[in-house]
């Protein structure tokens, strides 16, 4: 969002809170276990995906709806199956793997 907001509200709680939400959900923000992205792209898939279910899934207590629905984007909550349809429905065709190249000894 752009604008020109009002300097008195403005806070980094709101920014900090989002970033403890999401390290305690999403574990890869944990270095210390088995479930760390080892490849960049992966980690941004999986921040994009969190960032899908927190806002289309999750039903928020104090909302008592999803963000989305709060901000008029839906008008219902979204199920996990709907979820992965919009995945492979974005998700590239698949095409045959090239020849398999022996290592030279």
């Amino acid at each position: 969002m752009t604008g020109d907001p009002d300097r008195d509200h403005i806070s980094t709680s709101y920014v900090e809170r989002q970033n403890l939400t999401m390290r305690m959900h999403i574990r890869r923000f944990t270095r210390l276990t088995n479930g760390f992205s080892k490849k960049f792209a992966n980690h941004v898939w999986m921040v994009a995906l969190y960032t899908v279910f927190y806002n289309f899934l999750k039903v928020h207590k104090s909302l008592r709806v999803t963000a989305a629905m709060q901000a008029g984007l839906t008008e219902r909550i979204w199920t996990f199956e709907e979820l992965a349809g919009i995945i492979d429905e974005a998700a590239p065709e698949k095409t045959p793997r090239g020849p398999y190249k022996k290592r030279s000894a």
